[in-house]
């Protein structure tokens, strides 16, 4: 578990979080929106079903340049990284993949209640950085498919900064997982692929039977991450 832990929290992709103000998000959305506005009043009565489509998302498009590459301990806030970057002598003098070291894992996540314990309270934080509500951000990460629709393209899924993450090996505390939403669906190839994920940050806490998420995101566009 500290193995996944230290990865996690230490060795996600290294980028430059740009942030962009709140305003500069609200102009955008102004102007994407009176720009579909005046399309949809030049349009013709016999609009083609792709037009028709695209005048009702939910969300304005933004421009590719709105993304700003986020790193992953940019969602912890301060107080949880601290405590991940110096965990416990219970933890630091077990040695990784050892048998004690799988064993402690399960029975301090059994025991994160101990109001004494930082570190074990920051596995299971649902503590987000309030400035990055509303953020456009542009992630890497691995897909954790929740739902599909008729063609089996991924509608819902949980972004995650490791492969196995909520399947083969514990979650990260939630304040490292993104629910992310995608209506058009995702054909996903294999799990192993980890992409770079674009959209609307939200600090928004979504529970699911497999992992807690304080994050969330209605996804714009994604691609396959390269390095």
């Amino acid at each position: 578990m500290l193995r996944v832990v230290r990865w996690s929290v230490l060795a996600a992709v290294t980028l430059t979080l740009l942030a962009c103000e709140q305003a500069e998000n609200e102009a955008l959305a102004d102007s994407a929106a009176e720009t579909a506005t005046n399309q949809q009043a030049a349009a013709p009565k016999q609009a083609s079903p792709g037009a028709a489509k695209k005048a009702v998302l939910p969300l304005a498009i933004l421009p590719a340049t709105a993304f700003k590459p986020l790193e992953w301990v940019d969602l912890i806030p301060k107080e949880d990284l601290e405590a991940l970057e110096h965990p416990p002598g219970y933890i630091a003098d077990v040695e990784d993949g050892s048998f004690e070291d799988q064993i402690s894992s399960q029975i301090n996540n059994s025991l994160v209640a101990a109001a004494d314990d930082r570190y074990q309270q920051a596995l299971v934080s649902t503590d987000v950085v309030p400035a990055m509500n509303n953020r456009p951000v542009r992630v890497p990460g691995f897909i954790v498919p929740l739902e599909f629709n008729d063609k089996q393209e991924v509608t819902q899924f949980f972004l995650v900064p490791y492969f196995g993450a909520c399947i083969h090996v514990p979650p990260p505390p939630p304040n490292q997982i993104i629910f992310v939403r995608y209506p058009p669906g995702l054909k996903q190839e294999e799990l192993y692929t980890p992409y770079w994920v674009s959209g609307v940050l939200e600090t928004s806490l979504v529970e699911n039977d497999m992992a807690t998420a304080a994050y969330s995101m209605q996804m714009q566009s994604f691609e396959t991450y390269v390095e």
